[in-house]
């Protein structure tokens, strides 16, 4: 009985490994990944993301889809002429889904504090007293669950700039979590092939730290 057991029990984490190595799956998702960088008008990025969708549904047991659809609607409301609202809200959408894939997620958990960042930044002076603090939160959460995340990092870094602005005291905080982040982001290049389909995203905010924090 042990025996069988065991099989089975092997057998089952085989079929676990398989799935999360399907060559067919990291193939689809680094060509979007790649296309991703090149993206310059609101209908590039919506194919994209319309892509990632279809990838999710082909594989119901993927969290990355939904994350990269998600990221693509958060960057859309920043960049494009587009009811803002609705894209972060859309974002959450995605991002609960992919939560109840993988819950205690640092970089799903970190995202979704993005996207209130982002509902924030549409009406901040009705909003920031009461959705500060989740984004804060969830910041905080994404970091402890992997404090070598290096956008769990810098999008806290962000807020703590943005505080430091409202309430006119120093922005040393912001800055030292920004140079935190951008060593994390140096430190994760090194893993970075071709065919690496995790997130990376993050150079241009800890650029844009490193000049903004040079000039204070």
């Amino acid at each position: 009985m042990k025996k069988y057991f065991l099989i089975f029990a092997l057998s089952f984490i085989w079929i676990n490994i398989l799935k999360a190595s399907d060559p067919a799956f990291e193939k689809a998702m680094a060509k979007q990944i790649q296309a991703m960088e090149t993206i310059q008008t609101l209908e590039e990025s919506q194919k994209v993301s319309n892509t990632f969708l279809r990838i999710s549904e082909a594989q119901p047991e993927e969290w990355l889809p939904l994350y990269y659809a998600g990221l693509l609607q958060i960057e859309s409301a920043f960049r494009f002429d587009v009811d803002k609202d609705q894209a972060f809200e859309q974002a959450l959408e995605y991002i609960e889904k992919a939560k109840k894939i993988a819950p205690e997620n640092s970089e799903l958990t970190a995202l979704e504090g993005y996207a209130i960042m982002g509902k924030i930044s549409v009406d901040p002076s009705n909003r920031g007293q009461s959705m500060t603090p989740q984004a804060m939160q969830l910041f905080g959460k994404a970091i402890s669950l992997d404090k070598e995340n290096p956008r769990a990092v810098l999008l806290m870094a962000q807020m703590e700039w943005g505080m430091a602005q409202f309430f006119g005291s120093g922005s040393e905080k912001a800055c030292g979590m920004a140079k935190m982040g951008g060593d994390l982001l140096r430190k994760e290049k090194e893993k970075i092939t071709d065919s690496y389909i995790m997130p990376t995203w993050g150079s241009r905010i800890a650029s844009e730290f490193e000049k903004a924090c040079q000039q204070n």
